[in-house]
């Protein structure tokens, strides 16, 4: 007995540690959550700040500026029109008066400029200039809104609202707290619904449910104090409820599954402490496999060196840890509880002589997926040939895929302060885009630089694509750097501001500043922002895509000893993604989530950019779990001298219930997402959502088996499965029963 117990691996050691002491592991876990919880709350989350999303030449730009007090300030907008008729401009400049006094009061404001009128009359407009850093003021604009509608009470003539970069900036983040609590509210539900359908009962659904929502809690606590060393963007909440809710219920059930399987081979001939290690031998494993899998792939996201996809990573890596800690910690010891209380309750029934009868629900896939594995099975060749051609035809629209950044105009106009900046704009066409051009002339020729950024601004007046005012320059108090601000009439996400910014990168800027020897210049603002920052998306996807296909390639191949599984999980996962990707094309892109649910055309009419990135990484980390699950199910019957075939469609059939009742928890929590305000979120959700029904219902009933049959014995090449005992020998109790 001690012989085969050194042969255990760590993850049986745990568990079989766990399972003989039940309250101790118990007690610690909720300690952990707790103190995670905890800690992170003392700790606060350390939110990124402006310089950590500096990005290629706008971000240049931005570091000279700042380094000599000339960077963007936060700036707010005051506006006062007419609630009907026509603006009473006596009465309008009044309000002014008193609004610029208590703006000014308030220790917050740096400055307050001057009331405009705008060209129709309708509006008077106040610019609000706030103290710190651009995204810190979000954290601080309250006051200002407090006083702007102080002044609306004692105003009711007038409509006096304001908006600004902070002010959407914090509608944006209350409304991402808001959406988080309507996916919780959702997720919830639907997965503790899905969970009583698979199990049939409240106590076993609810373990798979409370072991998430734990290991979530444990994972938002973590995440603040990792913050500290890598700022937090403002998505990593949102990511661990997405990913913390599916991976959580997934390794969990692959754990019930199988422990549920050896209860029942057993006869009763084995403790509940003997059935968890028989389980941990096995889904243990594969859990452990499979989270390790999700770790490595999410980890590739760093190497795009982005502070958001950097949020993304730590929110999924940490959460995805926790979930995999606790199937292999507190789990067992539950398990084995629930076991004990199951025998104590058979016993009781035993002695009253009442006979019983068992009925595992979701131990096999029974008469459905035999007919669904069915063609397969039959006609490999045509079964593989018409579902990867289906494939690759879903993934066709991905082709024609456009990327763009997604900003205040993809933004849902539920928020307050969008729709008064809609006004704004309208009333005010030269605020709608602004690009700040940052010279340094380390010389300090202030004059000649002056001189050159003015010709620049008579050219670009010039141009229909920008406003046809002239800015001033303004200048740092040692000479070295200059600033001039142009504004474009033109939405932030047009054509003709983009336009408008290559006119000045590639035409004016050399002609003008350019000519000037030893002089550094750089064009930054909000679009130039966007499109450094796809630029920059666009630059590394090749190296994250590409080392992410290696590292699933050498993680198949280590799991399976097998290249031939290496090389064809890299295939499967690759038409998943792509048919996932081209159907998120047709819905958002194209239209169709317009006509179907109504969404906002603006937020639908192009693809997030750092969406396929982050989908790509996901999906194969996820992918990862049904195959190493599936697969290591066909790999026992095969090393136990089952023939390829019957392995494939036993092991495929075998593995259906808990595969399947998993992928709907994934469906549902992944497809909450997609009714959300955000439309990053929502083109996530729903690639996600239709990436893993695509790889359930699809990949594995019907490429993964025709292909396995196909290549027979050369699937795992280059390993040689001799027959083996199907089940590893965990304990010398486990030993004694089988032999009675």
């Amino acid at each position: 007995m001690s012989t085969t117990a050194g042969r255990r691996s760590p993850v049986v050691r745990m568990a079989a540690w766990s399972a003989a002491h039940p309250w101790r592991a118990i007690t610690g876990w909720l300690l952990f959550v707790a103190m995670c919880l905890g800690t992170g709350i003392a700790a606060g989350t350390n939110n990124a700040g402006t310089e950590d999303y500096w990005v290629g030449e706008a971000g240049r730009a931005e570091q000279i500026a700042s380094g000599v007090g000339l960077q963007r300030r936060p700036e707010e907008h005051v506006l006062i029109r007419a609630g009907t008729g026509p603006l009473d401009l006596t009465a309008a400049r009044a309000a002014a008066r008193d609004i610029t006094a208590r703006m000014k009061g308030l220790a917050e404001v740096d400055s307050v400029s001057p009331p405009v009128r705008s060209a129709d009359g309708t509006t008077l407009m106040i610019s609000v200039t706030m103290k710190g850093p651009e995204l810190d003021a979000r954290q601080h604009v309250d006051p200002l809104l407090a006083q702007t509608a102080a002044a609306q009470r004692d105003l009711p003539g007038l409509v006096v609202e304001q908006t600004g970069s902070a002010s959407i900036s914090k509608g944006v983040n209350q409304q991402r707290g808001d959406d988080l609590a309507l996916s919780e509210a959702i997720s919830f539900p639907v997965t503790l619904i899905t969970l009583l359908v698979v199990f049939g009962s409240v106590l076993m659904a609810a373990v798979p449910l409370l072991l998430a929502l734990s290991s979530i809690a444990a994972a938002m606590g973590l995440s603040m104090l990792v913050s500290h060393l890598l700022p937090d963007a403002g998505v990593g909440n949102n990511v661990i409820l997405l990913i913390g809710m599916a991976v959580g219920v997934d390794y969990t059930l692959f754990y019930l599954k199988r422990e549920r399987e050896e209860r029942a081979r057993a006869g009763g001939r084995l403790s509940a402490q003997a059935v968890v290690e028989l389980a941990a031998a096995t889904s243990g494993r594969a859990v452990v496999v499979s989270g390790l899998a999700v770790l490595v792939s999410t980890a590739t996201l760093y190497l795009a060196a982005d502070v958001v996809f950097s949020s993304l990573a730590t929110g999924t890596v940490l959460v995805v840890l926790v979930a995999m800690a606790s199937s292999v910690t507190v789990l067992p010891a539950l398990l084995v509880k629930i076991g004990q209380r199951a025998e104590r309750r058979a016993g009781r029934t035993a002695q009253r002589g009442v006979p019983t009868r068992r009925r595992e629900r979701g131990t096999d896939g029974g008469r459905l997926w035999r007919a669904l594995l069915r063609p397969a099975g039959r006609h490999p060749v045509l079964t593989l040939a018409v579902s990867v051609l289906a494939m690759i035809a879903l993934a066709l629209p991905a082709l024609g895929m456009e990327l763009r950044v997604l900003n205040r105009d993809s933004h849902s106009r539920e928020i307050p302060a969008l729709r008064i900046h809609d006004r704004m704009t309208a009333a005010f066409p030269e605020l709608q885009t602004r690009h700040q051009i940052v010279v340094r002339d380390e010389r300090s020729r202030t004059e000649q630089v002056g001189q050159a950024l003015q010709e620049l601004s008579r050219r670009a007046q010039g141009d229909p694509l920008f406003a046809k005012d002239a800015p001033a320059v303004r200048t740092s108090g040692d000479g070295r750097v200059s600033v001039l601000e142009l504004a474009v009439p033109y939405r932030l996400s047009s054509a003709e501001a983009e336009r408008s910014l290559a006119h000045l990168r590639n035409d004016y800027l050399p002609a003008t500043v350019g000519a000037i020897a030893g002089v550094e210049s750089a064009v930054t603002g909000d679009a130039a922002r966007n499109v450094d920052d796809l630029d920059h998306v666009n630059a590394k996807l090749p190296l994250v895509a590409g080392l992410l296909l290696l590292v699933t390639l050498v993680m198949t191949m280590i799991v399976f000893r097998s290249v031939t599984l290496g090389l064809l999980g890299v295939l499967l996962n690759s038409l998943s993604a792509a048919a996932s990707f081209g159907l998120v094309v047709v819905f958002f892109q194209h239209g169709l989530a317009t006509s179907l649910f109504g969404f906002d055309p603006s937020a639908t009419s192009a693809i997030g950019s750092r969406v396929p990135l982050f989908l790509l990484v996901i999906l194969f980390g996820l992918s990862m779990d049904y195959q190493v699950f599936v697969v290591s199910r066909i790999r026992e019957k095969v090393a136990a001298g089952v023939p390829t075939r019957q392995a494939v469609l036993d092991g495929i059939t075998g593995s259906a219930g808990v595969v399947n009742s998993a992928a709907i928890v994934m469906v549902t929590v992944f497809a909450g997402f997609v009714f959300l305000h955000l439309a990053e979120m929502k083109q996530i959700g729903f690639s996600l959502a239709v990436a893993v029904l695509l790889d359930a219902f699809v990949i594995r009933t019907t490429i993964l088996p025709a292909a396995m049959i196909l290549l027979d014995r050369w699937t795992w090449w280059p390993a040689n499965l001799a027959r083996r005992t199907p089940h590893p020998v965990v304990s010398g109790e486990y030993a004694r029963a089988t032999v009675e």
